[in-house]
């Protein structure tokens, strides 16, 4: 019998989405790509394959899970499976140079950035980009990995000399001009099966947390930190976010056979839009949908068992 698989490498991430398939009564099967093997000599398994495999998965002690993934991947295309968030997606996930290239070549803009490998290219980044405030983060990142805002040179050169210093995994850290907001918030537009689902407000008040699924603080450097406001939810499903941005991500989405995704943007103080993130491993925040009635793993199980009915109704 044809199934639904998922291929992973948190549980923790996951179980959110296979109680959903559950409820919906879904076959499905779990694939832990920490380890394992694949055969090439064989023909994989009928049925609907979809992937989140995370760019962090090495702070997890999965340091080549996506390389092992990008070649079970491979395998599954070779053979004309029914993969949602492929090769391609995973190339955009595991690179935030790629993310970016990808976007401008949508139309959409992102903030400047340059990247470097080596102490005296970070520091040469940070003259060339020519803006007073900059931050940095690595290129294969997820969670905040090494996000840090500096207002000067000097700071950058005492943070690349400290213990602080987290050297990324693939060695190419990023050079991003600060987008300055009036708010102290950013937007994430979730995407499921292409198309758009809802968009969340996340505070950034006391610091940005990317993850919406789960604690990955990072320091409170990053985002403009607001005056003291009384407390609210962190994470808020917010109506209005459509229009000219929606459809380009969409269009984005298309292009790179993304399927799932979560994009995050930023307004500066003219109101522009500078998106900075694409998650093709998206997870959602409970309370926020709570509050709101949608659900984005619902979306995403209904999404999986439509796609898993569709293949097998042309075999």
């Amino acid at each position: 019998m044809s199934k639904i698989y998922v291929i992973h490498e948190n549980s923790e991430w996951t179980t959110h989405l296979t109680k959903r398939l559950e409820e919906l009564q879904l076959p499905y099967e779990e694939w832990h790509l920490d380890n394992g093997i694949v055969d090439l000599t064989e023909a994989p398994p009928e049925g609907v394959f979809y992937s989140r495999m995370s760019a962090s998965s090495h702070t997890r002690g999965h340091r080549y899970a996506p390389e092992l993934t990008e070649g079970v991947l491979a395998w599954l295309e070779e053979h004309d499976r029914t993969v949602f968030n492929g090769t391609r997606a995973l190339r955009l996930e595991l690179s935030k140079i790629n993310q970016y290239t990808a976007l401008r070549k949508q139309g959409i803009t992102v903030p400047k950035t340059i990247a470097a490998i080596g102490r005296e290219n970070i520091l040469a980044a940070a003259e060339k980009i020519g803006t007073g405030s900059f931050i940095t983060k690595h290129n294969r990142a997820g969670k905040g990995l090494g996000v840090q805002l500096f207002h000067s040179i000097e700071g950058l050169k005492q943070y690349l000399d400290g213990a602080a210093f987290e050297e990324p995994v693939d060695g190419i850290t990023l050079i991003q001009e600060y987008i300055k907001a009036p708010e102290p918030f950013i937007t994430r537009c979730e995407f499921v099966g292409g198309k758009f689902v809802y968009a969340v407000q996340v505070d950034t008040s006391e610091g940005f947390e990317l993850c919406p699924a789960d604690a990955c603080q990072i320091g409170d450097l990053f985002c403009p930190v607001g005056e003291e406001v009384e407390e609210k939810p962190k994470f808020r499903i917010v109506e209005g976010v459509e229009g000219p941005i929606i459809e380009k991500y969409e269009q984005f989405l298309k292009a790179n056979q993304i399927t799932v995704a979560g994009i995050e943007f930023i307004r500066n103080e003219k109101g522009e839009i500078f998106t900075y993130d694409v998650n093709t491993n998206t997870n959602y925040n409970s309370d926020a949908e709570k509050a709101a009635g949608k659900y984005g793993m619902l979306e995403l199980a209904k999404f999986l068992g439509a796609q898993l009915k569709t293949t097998e109704a042309v075999r």
